[in-house]
């Protein structure tokens, strides 16, 4: 989050006088504390002597007793007695810390009756000890008798008054102390408001001309070295936006040469190499059989499968240099297909009608499970699309094999599925099969009439259709190709 400079400034202020404020408070507070504390203690020792001169007073005008039995015996009366002397509630214990006489009527709580135990404890050793529960200090203090330590007095003292005292003070400092806070943010805050406001105007500039947004004046008009920064950067903007536009101009132009030039090569290299190959193979075949032909025109077999070859490899011929025109075409141009709405399942099963009799020479059967689904798509691009597929699950499928085609709705989108049992793909031939004329088996690809560039062709027309398409791994025999596209309500 940015913070102004005008309002660091301020804060900036506003922490130092916090920090004057509440040292001063706090030495303030703690001195009237520890006087308070101090006084206290005075007046309570004072109290302890006027008890352990009465306790001597009692133990020595009466019967003579042991000191602990005439605690047991004159606890209760003497703690009653001391109580009007002292004006606070009296509790006395014997030499064991067993309570013998007491004034105060409300028992501690669980917690701080374990902190006078303790306090007890100390104070049985002979020495003063007190503990601060609540709004009550309670002070406890040896009795000394003829011989050796007597027992231990405890006295209540109220701190309700005290604190309410030191209440006082820390509402006083807080309150003084927040409004010389706002006092001292606000005159703060007026004072460099000017100054912080034309340096945000300076900081803007800049910004603007980092994100290529040159200011059109300067920003500021003052007669100081704040008016003198903001020519500067005027002049520097103006400098700055005619080198940059030059050089952007410069650098687009030759940057789409460059892509260009890298492109165009690349795709001829690739075409003319994979033309030349799959080209060369037909052709040698033609003309060997025109050789054999001009040689032997008089053998009728020669003649017949002659005829029958160079019709095969002519047809050949004509698939590659028509699908090499669709996918040139398809790379090349942009050119607006006729969308519409497409039922997947109706044209699903149109497309393996179409197909089955091809299938049927061959000995494959095709099955059709497909979940009704609507997708905006060119008709003819999707024909094309699952024919191309089909009619390679037929060529490289086996005897009697099988091809299933499933379809269903999923996250929104139609996902479908053509599986097949042929010959299957080589793992390392998986991420190759889309290139444009390439093929797993060269040799089955020419006797089924492959050219390579179905899948390439395929792979263009679901892309262009917002879809995606992909070769699963299957752990058999066969290949499955997915495909999916969005669905359409």
């Amino acid at each position: 989050m940015r913070i102004s400079i005008k309002l660091k400034f301020s804060l900036f202020l506003a922490v130092l006088l916090i920090l004057a404020l509440g040292v001063l408070s706090y030495f303030v507070l703690q001195g009237v504390e520890r006087n308070q504390l101090t006084q206290i203690e005075a007046y309570l020792a004072q109290h302890v002597k006027t008890v352990n001169l009465r306790v001597k007073q009692t133990f020595y005008t009466g019967t003579r007793l042991e000191q602990q039995i005439f605690m047991r015996q004159r606890g209760r009366g003497l703690a009653t007695e001391l109580a009007g002397f002292t004006g606070l509630g009296v509790t006395l214990y014997d030499g064991q810390g067993l309570q013998v006489g007491t004034t105060i009527q409300d028992p501690p709580v669980v917690d701080q009756q374990s902190e006078v135990n303790a306090a007890l404890a100390y104070a049985l050793h002979n020495k003063i000890a007190y503990e601060v529960v609540g709004d009550t200090l309670l002070y406890l203090a040896p009795l000394q008798g003829p011989e050796e330590q007597m027992g231990v007095v405890k006295l209540q003292y109220s701190l309700k008054n005290s604190q309410s005292f030191l209440r006082t003070l820390q509402n006083l400092f807080l309150t003084t102390g927040i409004a010389v806070l706002l006092l001292s943010f606000i005159i703060g805050y007026l004072y460099f408001n000017r100054a912080a406001a034309a340096i945000g105007r300076l900081k803007k500039a800049a910004e603007d001309i980092r994100r290529a947004e040159y200011i059109q004046a300067p920003p500021i008009g003052r007669k100081d070295e704040l008016g003198e920064l903001a020519e500067g950067i005027y002049f520097m903007s103006k400098e700055i936006e005619q080198s940059i536009a030059a050089k952007d101009e410069e650098q687009r132009k030759l940057q789409l040469a460059i892509h260009k030039l890298q492109a165009l090569e690349k795709q001829q290299k690739q075409y003319i190499g994979n033309i030349s190959h799959e080209f060369k193979t037909p052709l040698t075949s033609i003309k060997a059989y025109v050789d054999l032909l001009n040689m032997y025109d008089d053998d009728p077999k020669l003649l017949l499968e002659a005829k029958a070859s160079i019709t095969k490899e002519t047809q050949r011929l004509y698939e590659m240099v028509e699908k090499v025109l669709q996918v040139s075409a398809l790379e090349t141009y942009d050119f607006e297909s006729q969308a519409e709405l497409l039922e997947v399942a109706e044209g699903l099963r149109d497309v393996c009608a179409r197909m089955s009799g091809k299938a049927e020479r061959f000995g494959i059967t095709i099955s059709c499970d497909a979940e009704p689904a609507h997708i905006w798509i060119d008709k003819e691009s999707f024909m094309h699309i699952f024919i191309n597929l089909l009619d390679n699950a037929i060529k490289y499928n086996v005897p009697q094999g099988t091809i299933h085609v499933h379809s269903e709705l999923r996250d929104n989108r139609v996902t479908i599925t053509i599986r097949d049992s042929g010959i299957g793909i080589p793992d390392e031939s998986r991420e190759r099969i889309f290139e444009p004329f390439y093929t797993v088996n060269r040799d089955r690809s020419r006797q089924s009439g492959g050219t390579g560039l179905g899948l390439s062709l395929v792979r263009n027309l679901v892309e262009k259709q917002n879809g995606s398409i992909m070769l699963l791994e299957t752990e058999g025999k066969g290949s499955v190709f997915e495909l999916t596209f969005p669905a359409t309500s």
